[in-house]
């Protein structure tokens, strides 16, 4: 997977308190009312457990769901009371009232045997904060004797082995896929650094560990010569994912061979700037696995690093031997015969394209690329046309929303209303998602919101109470999940995950929503993200259902902070969804996240800007790792920044990212008549993207969250598919 799931040199400190709200259809809602105001929807609605009163409150913070689960765990045994001692127990430890809890767990596996594990282990916790050592210890034991073999016991060692390291051995060796190992061999390299097992144990299963490059650089520097192909594989897997590709590639030469392995070493290699190294690597994956289908992406790897005769040579052979990948191919011959100044070649080979690849994206691509051209030098006709005949030969490509939104203003000016119409309606039906879709919205009349208007709305917001149920897993995974209980379904996770380096759909999907659950939401949202580069034919029809739940948008479009974000936007008469997808865009909810120029945490803020802002607004003490802190301060320049252009949200976001100097600039030069053609003409490739980034994330948190737009949407979808059968 290539997409870039953060910015550059950035380090990350994962949070373990964040509650995120996911959720899939028609379920228990909360009503946010604008920026501020919150109360509770009373309908009942079908759920996993439409009886349940506790799911609900399991995303409550402790204090607001005590009395309620109170209540609940006094009512007759059933499974709700079971799962309202349980929480009541856990937030007791919590809050340091281990006595309190201990009542709360008496005799609770007898009626709860799903979690009995988990309450043996909230036992021997409560004994701990209770101050009873012995107790504690006692139950520790408890814990091993009765679930010695379950992943629970992880706990119990790892507890039991402060005092006696034979217990740290013995977790290291039975589940050292389990969190507390991790910990346990990071304490161990604490005292002797160069421990290989116990770096091996990092590099396999610890790749959210904080130190992780440096393990990883240990393991090759100083154990190099005595690893084996499988823990270079490992290595390898870890710098891959922390896209330190030059090394990953070194590394993967190194693994077991596979055809995957030997791709990604001559393409670290490659994206690591060694590219001699990466021209032997592909060559020799060329040699050893000629039909493989990586070979067919290697060879077009491969063609970018040798002389544009040789190139071509490569691109016939990838049209000949892997007909699936030879409309890239054809694609990328075109360009490289333009380099050679052959444009008769380069143009017979184009029309092979689209005549014998019409449906492919990389036809897709040709024609947007034509489009926008003809549309540079005025020939709104053509560009008309190319943009129709992606509509209806590549209609699923990445190219597809904005050519259909294009075919719509274009079509405006050559006056041709009905076509017009139809075509930014085609845009909501058909891509939804995209930001595009909101582009057409506007046009169409609907009341979403304008650049001029954005920031002035309130709309209403529902949010799913409950947690959805994940697709993967035990049930006492799935259980602990939708009590809230982040930390600790996601420690089982990490045991029960099996296939970390090629996932599943589901598995994916899954390690998603746990390390949302821990608040790890950068590489959250590239996790699930990143869906959508699935190439295998059943694993892109595992994600196209998998699309069609609300559960996947809901937790691809998270409400992290809400209170700061709701309060802080409230402050400063911001549209709280326009703040949350800027946030989303900048930090993804990351508040010690930091860029390479210094920039800190969720919205980004530099250290020099946030004084400004904090001088301004007479804030006299502030931390910008501090949530609550960098989301006041970064309002307070999103404020800013709309002042300085009359509140045209488009202008300000624009600034936010790029500065106000630059927006002027850009404004002096090609005007400000029509926003989307401006947009599109933003010199700055980070900033173009940046705006349609923070506008399409709060379309999607408008279409998803606001009951109105999302009914609108359903009945335009069915009435679009109605008059396509027609």
């Amino acid at each position: 997977m290539f997409k870039q799931r953060r910015k550059p040199n950035v380090s990350v400190a994962i949070g373990t308190g964040i509650c995120v709200l996911v959720l899939g259809i028609s379920l228990p809602v909360i009503i946010w009312n604008g920026v501020g105001m919150f109360q509770n929807e009373l309908k009942q609605v079908d759920v996993q457990d439409p009886k349940s009163e506790v799911l609900p409150l399991a995303q409550l913070s402790p204090e607001k769901r005590a009395s309620k689960l109170e209540a609940l765990a006094q009512e007759p045994k059933s499974q709700d009371r079971s799962r309202a001692r349980y929480l009541l127990a856990s937030d007791l430890i919590g809050q340091q009232q281990g006595t309190e809890a201990l009542k709360w767990l008496e005799g609770l596996e007898n009626d709860y045997p799903l979690l009995a594990g988990h309450i043996a282990v909230q036992r021997a916790r409560a004994y701990e904060v209770a101050g009873d050592a012995g107790k504690a210890e006692e139950a520790w034991q408890e814990v091993l004797k009765r679930h010695g073999k379950e992943p629970v016991a992880a706990e119990a060692l790892f507890a039991l082995g402060q005092k006696d390291g034979k217990y740290w051995d013995r977790a290291i060796e039975e589940f050292p896929k389990h969190p507390r190992s991790v910990e346990i061999a990071s304490l161990r390299l604490q005292k002797k650094p160069n421990q290989q097992e116990m770096l091996m144990v990092l590099a396999k299963h610890g790749l959210y560990h904080p130190d992780i490059i440096s393990v990883l650089d240990r393991l090759d520097t100083k154990f190099g010569e005595k690893l084996t192909e499988e823990e270079w594989e490992a290595v390898a897997f870890g710098y891959w994912e922390k896209q330190v590709y030059g090394k990953a590639g070194a590394a993967y030469a190194k693994a077991t061979r596979t055809p995957r392995n030997a791709y990604r070493a001559g393409r670290g290699l490659q994206l690591g700037e060694k590219q001699d190294s990466a021209e032997s690597a592909y060559k020799k994956l060329l040699r050893e696995y000629p039909a493989a289908e990586e070979t067919a992406t290697g060879l077009l790897r491969l063609q970018e690093l040798v002389s544009p005769k040789q190139a071509i040579d490569y691109l016939d052979a990838v049209v000949k031997r892997f007909p699936e990948k030879a409309p890239e191919a054809l694609l990328e011959k075109a360009k490289v015969l333009d380099s050679r100044k052959n444009a008769k070649a380069a143009e017979q080979v184009r029309k092979t394209l689209l005549s014998e690849h019409s449906k492919s994206n990389a036809a897709a691509k040709l024609r947007w690329t034509q489009a926008q051209q003809r549309a540079a030098v005025t020939d709104v006709q053509r560009a008309w046309q190319l943009a129709q005949q992606i509509i209806t030969e590549n209609p699923d490509s990445e190219q597809a929303p904005e050519a259909a939104f294009w075919a719509g203003k274009w079509g405006k000016i050559l006056g041709k209303d009905a076509e017009v119409k139809q075509a930014f309606e085609w845009v909501l039906a058909k891509y939804p998602e995209s930001y595009y879709a909101w582009r057409a919205a506007v046009l169409l009349g609907w009341d979403v919101g304008d650049f001029t208007t954005v920031r002035d709305r309130t709309p209403l917001v529902l949010q799913p109470e409950v947690l959805p149920n994940l697709p993967t897993g035990s049930e006492v995974l799935k259980e602990l999940y939708q009590l809230g209980q982040g930390v600790d379904a996601w420690r089982l996770w990490h045991v029960e995950f099996k296939t970390p380096m090629e996932p599943t759909v589901a598995e994916q999907f899954t390690d998603g929503l746990m390390r949302l659950a821990v608040g790890d939401n950068l590489e959250a949202l590239f996790m699930i993200g990143s869906l959508d580069q699935r190439d295998k034919p059943e694993e892109k029809l595992q994600y196209e259902t998998l699309k069609q739940e609300r559960a996947y948008w809901h937790a691809l479009y998270p409400f992290p902070f809400l209170d700061s974000i709701v309060n802080w936007s409230e402050a400063r008469k911001l549209n709280s969804l326009l703040v949350t997808g800027l946030i989303r865009q900048e930090s993804r909810f990351m508040p010690a996240i930091k860029s390479g120029v210094g920039a800190v945490g969720l919205m980004q803020v530099m250290p020099e800007t946030g004084a400004e802002v904090a001088k301004t607004f007479g804030v006299k003490q502030y931390k910008l790792d501090n949530p609550d802190d960098n989301i006041q301060l970064g309002t307070g320049y999103l404020d800013f920044t709309h002042r300085e252009y009359k509140n045209n949200s488009l202008l300000a976001v624009a600034s936010y990212n790029a500065g106000p100097s630059n927006v002027a600039d850009w404004i002096a030069k090609y005007g400000f008549s029509d926003p989307d053609i401006f947009v599109e003409k933003i010199p700055f490739e980070e900033t173009q993207t940046y705006v349609k980034s923070v506008f399409g994330n709060y379309w999607n948190y408008l279409r998803l969250y606001n009951p109105e737009l999302s009914q609108r949407l359903a009945e335009h979808s069915e009435a679009m598919q109605t008059t396509s059968k027609k």
